[in-house]
């Protein structure tokens, strides 16, 4: 393992090895040694840079919603119908996740346990009503399909999404990239909803 100076090492360069280290042990299974151990440095350098991991965790899921409730006030995702919202929406997510792919990873894999994943959660679960009020109000308007029920909808067009982080490796060489898979999961499920096919 490469051992790196503390002055090189900057919180935004600490949090990418934090990130890197949840995904591959998982936030609990972490500990501020596995952290040294990973960034290189000793965990008093660490502690120059964040109060713990729990910051880490907080700044690292910020990350990923302030991402993701970005997409939400953005003119197309605001203006128009519904439907070209939501497929706006569900377009710019995508995009979003890949972009931010190891953040969005973590944000997806908290459990509850802390005050910093519960507090991640809600503010998921309020993204996720937001929507899921779009997909309501496009259904309202004869765009999308009545006969698939709501909810099932909204979670089968979130599970497609959030499955991303579970295959989706940019490294690989041929890998598609963001706009490609965006394309691709609006045209897959856009095209079963919407009432014109």
């Amino acid at each position: 393992m490469t051992t790196a100076r503390r002055d090189t090492y900057t919180p935004q360069t600490l949090l990418e090895v934090a990130v890197r280290v949840f995904n591959e042990r998982g936030y609990d299974g972490t500990s501020m040694e596995h952290l040294s151990k990973a960034a290189g440095i000793s965990k008093s350098s660490i502690y120059h840079h964040v109060a713990g991991k729990e910051e880490l965790l907080r700044r690292a899921v910020s990350r990923a919603l302030d991402g993701l409730f970005a997409v939400l006030t953005e003119e197309p995702a605001r203006v128009g119908r519904a439907v070209d919202r939501l497929e706006y929406v569900t377009r710019r997510t995508v995009e979003v996740l890949v972009a931010e792919l190891p953040y969005v990873t973590l944000l997806l894999r908290v459990r509850g346990n802390t005050d910093t994943e519960r507090w991640a959660m809600e503010r998921r679960r309020d993204f996720d009503h937001q929507v899921a009020a779009l997909f309501k109000e496009a259904v309202a308007d004869g765009d999308l399909r009545s006969d698939v029920e709501l909810r099932l909808a909204t979670r089968l067009l979130f599970g497609m999404i959030n499955s991303i982080v579970e295959w989706y490796r940019p490294d690989v060489r041929g890998a598609a990239d963001g706009v490609e898979i965006a394309d691709a999961v609006v045209q897959f499920a856009f095209g079963g909803l919407r009432t014109n096919g």
